[in-house]
């Protein structure tokens, strides 16, 4: 039997990084559970009431969040509030698959259009690896507002 799967990030600002990597992916943030939220209706303040019902300070409300794929199919991501920040690299890290299937400077030009947009959403370019046939395809590594790393692939 196979298991759903949650990549779980450590963050200083969980409803920050959540934003970020809702518009890398496309994601969504989730309702409540038992909320029935309608069309177009905000998510996060639906959790901030629902919080608020269930007495949970309000300085606590944001020590989690979450965004999950609409379609289903990819895996959710969580994020918790923690007090200390990065401290190595990655031993695990997203590779976020923007040009499947296409090869050497196509492929770069669809990696470094998506490179582009992200900067403006807040990440940092780190590096860039050449197509280096038939191993290697070439790839961009970026990291996110927090610093985790990931790769444009």
């Amino acid at each position: 039997m196979s298991r759903h799967l949650q990549v779980t990030f450590d963050a200083h600002d969980p409803g920050a990084l959540s934003h970020f990597w809702r518009e890398v992916l496309g994601y969504v943030h989730p309702g409540p559970p038992g909320v029935d939220l309608p069309e177009g209706a905000d998510a996060l303040a639906a959790w901030d009431d629902f919080l608020a019902q269930l007495g949970v300070p309000k300085e606590e409300r944001g020590a989690r969040s979450a965004v999950e794929d609409p379609d289903g199919h990819g895996p959710r991501l969580f994020f918790q509030r923690v007090p200390e920040g990065k401290t190595a690299k990655n031993r695990v890290h997203l590779d976020v698959r923007v040009a499947p299937g296409l090869w050497g400077d196509e492929r770069m030009v669809v990696l470094e259009a998506e490179c582009e947009r992200l900067i403006a959403l807040g990440a940092t370019r780190v590096r860039r690896h050449e197509p280096a046939p038939p191993m290697e395809n070439g790839f961009i590594v970026m990291a996110d507002p927090e610093g985790n790393e990931f790769c444009l692939d």
